[in-house]
């Protein structure tokens, strides 16, 4: 009978040092899960948002920037690119800035195509990262949202750069850009006599995190 309790016992003692040990377990691996994601946020006024367009049939490159952008829905990840899947932003168009030193170029830009579209006062939308880590935006303007794949670098883990092309007729918006060509028809002329204002617009994004 004693036997039969010491056995009894010891399978009690055994069962109970095993759920010891899964609970154990089980936390170890949920402390893993949770320090395998990070959580990131948007370094203040770190965003620059660059744009390249072109002129003349020599294609004449004309760069600006926006000096505001708006970013939110920053989440968690691995990795600061992961933490930017489903970021959306919002710049105002206001913001333009091409550094021209008779200052008539902006206002141009903002009266004869922006003013021009639907909705003018915002260019909108929504970073997304895919499985492999490729990445694109998708950009609401003119009343349209068309996707932009993008290309990326790294010079930190935390500090990304992205690049990518945008074709203005994918946004309907051709007869804003007739409309800016028309008031920069004299100065979008090349020595070949010819005035062209072209569709194609270079992006530069650059983006700092920081770890919370």
């Amino acid at each position: 009978m004693k036997n039969l309790k010491l056995v009894a016992l010891s399978f009690l003692l055994i069962a109970v040092l095993a759920c010891k040990e899964s609970k154990k377990n089980d936390a170890t691996k949920t402390q893993e899960a949770q320090t395998s994601e990070n959580t990131f946020s948007l370094v203040k006024d770190s965003t620059k948002v660059k744009f390249t367009a072109y002129k003349t049939t020599d294609k004449i490159a004309i760069g600006g920037e926006f000096k505001k952008v708006n970013i939110t829905n920053i989440g968690n990840g691995e990795t600061a690119l992961e933490a930017l899947n489903g970021a959306k932003f919002s710049i105002p168009v206001s913001s333009l800035f091409t550094n021209d030193i008779t200052n008539t170029r902006d206002p141009k830009i903002l009266e004869f195509f922006f003013n021009v579209m639907n909705d003018p006062e915002f260019i909108s939308g929504v970073f997304k990262v895919a499985d492999n880590n490729t990445c694109s935006i998708d950009v609401t303007l003119n009343g349209n949202t068309e996707t932009i794949p993008l290309t990326y670098t790294a010079s930190s883990d935390t500090n990304l750069s992205f690049d990518g092309v945008m074709h203005l007729e994918k946004w309907d918006a051709m007869e804003a850009l007739a409309s800016l060509h028309k008031a920069c028809e004299l100065l979008h002329t090349g020595e070949d006599g010819v005035s062209k204002t072209w569709s194609e617009v270079a992006l530069h994004v650059d983006i700092l995190l920081k770890r919370l």
